[in-house]
């Protein structure tokens, strides 16, 4: 069989289908949003395909009906006209200092207005905008395709930054107002991201703007469903599953476990993370592939500036309006969570219009997870999966004081910031919400949260732990409720040893203080 060419990271649409890359066509759903509308958005997650998308919009407009041979739009499209085409790409700069989107926008305008000319009047990003605009529709007599690959990077990159924030919001607010004031020179709009900033953001005056990031009939479009994989790569996980030693069904099932489960809209199917599948069919081995492209600090840094509740994180309750719209003054960070990709809908309550949410899959939670341990813990990042390996050989092997020695030196650095005492104590719970997670991947882990207090259950092969942990109360209170609310009372039977152990988390050492196990 001849060696099949992976598009990874490769974005061009001419070039993918110039050099024999695989493609999913996508050009049905692309050839449906041209004709029954003119300005669209689009938020997905960071290597979902949205810069291919534009892309292949571009080769569209442009009229290349050659690079779409054997696709459905060569079936759909009977006119092919060339439209002049204005294409914004925000992801070749770093947004860190101010004048750096000053910058991108003035190489781009100069650009344009090579072609199209420019007027000593128009003295504003917007302005010039407009002028480019109007004089490409005028000069070729054809209205004007405009194409804006992540819109919103220069926002996110300063979120922690409000005066630089404030400053890009000044900036992009006029500058993509011209798609409204220039209404009657445009044939076609899109901008892509991975948030959608509102209120008082770049978003305020663009009502023209459909935005179909929760709209059904386009869910798949960046992506890949469950019906795409089976059709476009079965031979690929056969390939896949001989190289691991597993079957076709092990295979698939790794699959979906690993990459699907992103619901974009209440009652779909899940997406695949299109980078990381195809990433695994090339090296025939699965990984962390999109997790580990980089997750932005500016995450980590929002739960911890907000004193987050992690456990609640995975189990979080919202409604449309915090998932359409990220408010860059909130201190919400769900909205940013969510649209950038470590969150999805996991279910919906059509009663009360209430999502629930929860990690896509657990290249998703488990690569979030360890990542958030440095910044919970003075376990760096190299040691973090070591010190995880080192918990779960102790839980296996019965040595639960080692175990408790170790969890002690994860508090032994809690941030001289915190003061109040929910500070300290949420602190300690997602400590533990972190430990117990990544451990939960090796042993089965079973527990819940409460204000104060984290109850867990874990089982090995050979013993069982009932956890009870006490904040500012003793071991053998802890202990007590184990016996008091029988707790262990599921396990009684089960021919494995079972431990109950009792732990208190003091307040004034912040740290655990005392342990007591029978």
């Amino acid at each position: 069989m001849t060696a099949r060419i992976y598009p990874i990271g490769i974005q061009n649409f001419e070039k993918l289908r110039g050099d024999g890359y695989v493609y999913v066509d996508k050009t049905s759903q692309m050839y449906q949003m041209v004709k029954t509308g003119s300005y669209y958005f689009l938020s997905r997650p960071r290597r979902f395909g949205k810069s291919l998308l534009l892309s292949t919009l571009k080769a569209y407009f442009e009229g290349k009906k050659e690079l779409f041979a054997g696709l459905a739009v060569e079936r759909l499209e009977k006119e092919w006209n060339r439209y002049p085409i204005l294409y914004l790409d925000l992801n070749i700069e770093r947004y860190d200092i101010p004048g750096s989107l000053d910058n991108i926008l003035n190489d781009t305008l100069k650009q344009w207005e090579s072609i199209y000319g420019s007027r000593p009047s128009e003295t504003s990003f917007s302005l010039r905008f407009a002028g480019v605009i109007r004089r490409a529709h005028e000069q070729t007599g054809q209205r004007v395709v405009i194409l804006v690959d992540e819109y919103d990077k220069p926002m996110l990159q300063a979120i922690g930054d409000e005066e630089l924030q404030k400053e890009f919001r000044s900036t992009l607010k006029p500058f993509y107002g011209a798609l409204k004031t220039m209404d009657g020179s445009i044939k076609f709009a899109m901008l892509t991201g991975v948030t959608k900033f509102g209120k008082v953001s770049v978003f305020s005056d663009l009502n023209n703007l459909k935005d179909i990031s929760m709209d059904g009939r386009y869910i798949d479009i960046c992506g890949i469903n469950e019906q795409e994989l089976y059709s476009y790569f079965e031979d690929d996980i056969r390939l896949l599953a001989a190289a691991q030693n597993m079957t076709y069904d092990e295979a698939c099932a790794e699959l979906k476990e690993c990459y699907d489960g992103y619901h974009f809209e209440e009652n779909t199917p899940g997406i695949y993370n299109p980078f990381s599948l195809l990433n695994t069919l090339d090296k025939r081995k699965f990984g962390r592939y999109w997790f580990e492209t980089g997750t932005p600090s500016y995450l980590v840094e929002l739960l911890r500036k907000h004193h987050y509740d992690l456990y609640r994180m995975a189990h979080e309750e919202t409604n449309a309006d915090v998932l359409n719209s990220v408010d860059s003054t909130s201190t919400n960070p769900i909205p940013v969570i969510y649209q950038s990709g470590y969150l999805t809908i996991k279910g919906y309550d059509k009663e009360f219009g209430i999502y629930h949410l929860g990690f896509p899959n657990r290249e998703v939670e488990e690569g979030f997870v360890s990542y958030l341990m440095p910044f919970y813990t003075d376990v760096d990042k190299v040691e973090s999966p070591f010190e995880i390996q080192r918990f779960v050989r102790e839980i296996r092997e019965g040595d639960i004081d080692a175990f408790f020695r170790r969890l002690q030196s994860f508090f032994a650095d809690i941030p001289y910031e915190l003061t109040q005492k929910r500070e300290i104590e949420r602190h300690y719970q997602n400590v533990l919400f972190i430990v117990f997670n990544l451990i939960g991947f090796y042993v089965k882990a079973e527990y819940h949260t409460s204000e104060g207090r984290v109850d867990l259950v874990l089982q090995t092969d050979r013993f069982i732990y009932v956890m009870e942990f006490k904040l500012d109360g003793t071991a053998e209170e802890a202990l007590q409720q184990i016996r008091d609310k029988h707790y262990a009372d599921p396990f009684l039977a089960d021919r494995r040893k079972l431990f109950r152990v009792g732990v208190n988390f003091s307040d004034q050492t912040r740290n655990i203080e005392r342990w007591l196990v029978e």
